[in-house]
């Protein structure tokens, strides 16, 4: 088992990935800006280093600097959370470059499905469906491009390769626009990823979103952990996450999660990783790999009683995964609320200190956070400071479970959109499941 190891993240993640650490033994490192020296896993990890000032670039973004740690610390191995470098394909590389575990998948699996035409291609090779379009890069022949639009079926949609986020994409509804759309595409796509490559696919109107969670290792062995549908979005951004999916039979399941399993066997990947999808008129549609932990992994974790991160660390020290497809069960249903500093109609992050903080209590009832009472959030990172898990016999029991434990949380000093979260769970239509991922948009009139 990998002895001691640099954790290079923040946040609820970064202490998760300490708590799963002490658990097995294995002694941690965290790295941190000067913005924090108050975090809570910083203040219980076995040393720490300073890797530099508040700027992401200037410390959770320097490569340099973490590797750096890793090497005057004795650590074996780097975990990198989710966020900031754990999806970049250069650092994994330069990691065990420098001889050391990245606790992840290999860099060149992160660089395939981090190439959205790349992914796509891997992706039907292994027989996952994928939304009808261009199959490969768009051209400067504009009258091959109109011809394929007509072929697949307006709307259209124009997407940027090394896109992400919700960035570099534009809808296109006719003919009239679509030279210009992928012009504007491919040049914004250059100015954002350094990759002015785009491609086309169908836009699929009314879709929900819906992830698989795959747990691969270093020995062909590989296991799906069953969906979890993140559709409640706001910008392109999950607000509410849960699992399983509404509607989702276990026929459906299966005949998905075996195909991302052989897709992630023919790869050659191991560690944890996400297939995402759009799901519409009962048909999936392959959209994106994540090639990290996912922010919304304690649901699976809930449903299924599998430790995710506690497999990744098995894995990444070379271990068989603890489990076969056979021993995953799905127990009852699981709800994840993302809980952010932020101003719960203008959506404005409010930083500040946080005067009382008090977690909800009960069964099911699971809080992921960083926060304490006198912590000051800084207003260099993300606004999430928290995750509220409840997890119930079956949906109906999760969301009582929710409504109570966001009546009992208590965060004073800064706003957050706890609010927000008690209006969703009071909406029929969240109450009913199975919305798409415009749902919540049009519901708070944006």
């Amino acid at each position: 088992m990998l002895d001691k190891i640099v954790i290079a993240n923040r946040g609820e993640i970064a202490l998760r990935i300490l708590r799963a650490c002490r658990e097995m033994g294995i002694k941690t490192v965290a790295v941190h800006s000067t913005a924090d020296n108050n975090l809570k896993h910083v203040l219980l990890a076995d040393e720490t280093v300073c890797i530099g000032p508040p700027p992401s670039s200037e410390s959770y973004l320097n490569m340099p600097a973490i590797i750096s740690a890793a090497e005057v610390t004795d650590a074996v191995g780097i975990h990198p959370g989710y966020g900031f470098l754990s999806e970049n394909a250069d650092f994994a590389e330069r990691v065990e470059s420098s001889g050391f575990t990245f606790i992840g998948p290999p860099s060149e699996c992160i660089r395939l499905m981090g190439d959205k035409v790349s992914a796509i291609k891997a992706m039907k090779d292994a027989g996952v469906p994928c939304v009808p379009g261009s199959d490969g890069p768009l051209g400067d022949n504009a009258e091959e491009n109109l011809r394929m639009a007509r072929q697949i079926g307006y709307p259209i949609i124009i997407k940027a390769s090394g896109g992400g986020g919700g960035r570099g994409m534009r809808v296109v509804h006719s003919e009239a626009s679509l030279t210009s759309a992928i012009t504007v595409t491919q040049s914004e796509a250059l100015a954002a990823f350094g990759n002015e490559t785009v491609y086309m696919e169908k836009f699929l109107e009314q879709p929900r979103h819906i992830e698989f969670q795959i747990l691969a290792d270093k020995h062909g062995n590989a296991v799906h952990l069953g969906e979890r549908d993140c559709s409640m979005q706001r910008r392109h951004q999950k607000v509410i996450e849960e699992a399983p999916a509404p509607g989702i039979s276990e026929e459906q399941r299966q005949r998905i999660g075996e195909r991302c399993v052989r897709a992630c066997q023919d790869m050659g990947y191991h560690g944890a990783g996400t297939f995402e999808f759009l799901y519409e008129n009962n048909e999936f549609y392959f959209i994106e790999m994540n090639t990290r932990l996912q922010v919304e992994h304690p649901v699976t974790e809930m449903i299924t009683g599998i430790d995710i991160v506690r497999e990744q660390l098995r894995i990444a020290a070379g271990e068989r995964l603890s489990i076969t497809q056979d021993d995953v069960r799905i127990y009852g249903h699981a709800i994840e609320c993302r809980i952010n500093a932020e101003d719960p109609k203008t959506f404005m992050p409010s930083p500040g200190m946080v005067h009382l903080w008090h977690s909800p209590g009960g069964p099911g009832v699971r809080v992921d956070s960083h926060v304490y009472s006198g912590y000051r959030v800084p207003p260099n990172y993300d606004s999430m400071i928290g995750k509220l898990i409840t997890h119930g016999s079956d949906r109906k029991s999760a969301i009582a479970r929710m409504r109570n434990a966001l009546n009992e949380i208590v965060i004073e000093g800064i706003k957050t959109n706890v609010p927000l979260h008690q209006e969703i769970c009071q909406h029929a239509a969240f109450q009913a499941g199975g919305t798409d991922i415009h749902y919540l948009e049009k519901r708070l009139g944006l």
